[in-house]
């Protein structure tokens, strides 16, 4: 079985009685021939250069156009005063995007998830609840599993680069990718990790991708934090029992499409929206002056 659907996915989960993840991890060993044990070997390699990203960071770098670094080591500053609007935990998520965000634009390893652009989504959501002892290094790589089902269908049926379908395709299905990790970690049914990647896609859909002087930095760091938050927004509505009306595979299609749509300025070239306002060119103009 390939992963070319959710629905057929979720449908191979209900009629087996085999959670999602598990799926994942079947469709994987048949389809390149490995063993259980080397996929989650694999597995376990990510998530443990994920969690490197993280702990790794370093508040004093800065990456060579001087736009990203240290809005990871505010965040926690600001958090540790408890003056904060959100709780604990969102407190840590937003952090952690920032932080591994800023690790990518300053050249340090990260894991593409789906892509460098959007890296920080996942490890936002799940490196706090691993950190805070709410989910075991087992439960983590389950929930990735999930992830990379999830990521797989949105390729095969729309896009997860930001050139051929703006940022909804990248910090859009990080976010859809982010959401049903975390209906899977806590127990969620296959049916309720489809609502909540339909509502996490739904919710961005349209995202351009603009970045200031061609640079993943501005604005894509933030945006890290916005995919991330709206994974955990979507991940309760779903488990809450809240359905997305459109079908999952519909929204992904429907994100394809509006990607395809989205005109050449606003798909990665930098030659539109915030690449082009006064800041904008003033960073590219002074990054073509340096080189």
């Amino acid at each position: 079985m390939a992963l070319d659907g959710m629905e057929e996915i979720i449908a191979a989960a209900e009629g087996t009685g085999r959670p999602f993840w598990q799926v994942v991890l079947d469709t994987d060993l048949e389809e390149r021939g490995v063993t259980a044990r080397d996929s989650l070997e694999k597995m376990r390699h990510t998530w443990q250069a994920m969690l490197e990203s993280v702990l790794t960071y370093d508040g004093q770098r800065r990456s060579l156009s001087g736009l990203a670094g240290g809005d990871g080591a505010l965040m926690d500053a600001y958090a540790q005063k408890g003056e904060a609007l959100c709780g604990a935990y969102l407190q840590r998520v937003i952090a952690t995007a920032l932080r591994v965000g800023e690790s990518n634009a300053c050249m340090r390893k990260i894991v593409a998830a789906p892509t460098a652009g959007s890296c920080g989504v996942l490890p936002a959501v799940l490196v706090p609840l691993y950190q805070a002892g709410k989910a075991s290094e087992e439960m983590v790589l389950q929930a990735l599993y999930t992830a990379s089902g999830i990521g797989a269908v949105i390729s095969h049926r729309a896009c997860i680069a930001g050139a051929a379908g703006g940022c909804q395709a990248e910090i859009g299905s990080a976010s859809a990718m982010a959401a049903g990790a975390l209906v899977s970690l806590r127990g969620g049914s296959p049916r309720q990790i489809g609502h909540a990647v339909a509502m996490a896609l739904k919710n961005l859909m349209g995202l351009v991708c603009d970045p200031v002087a061609g640079l993943v930095e501005v604005p894509c760091i933030k945006r890290n934090v916005v995919g991330a938050v709206n994974a955990i927004s979507c991940a309760d509505m779903a488990l809450a029992g809240i359905e997305s009306r459109v079908p999952v595979d519909e929204v992904i299609d429907c994100m394809g499409e509006v990607g395809r749509r989205l005109p050449v300025e606003l798909r990665e070239t930098s030659l539109g929206g915030l690449a082009v306002t006064p800041f904008g060119k003033m960073v590219k103009e002074k990054m073509e002056s340096e080189s």
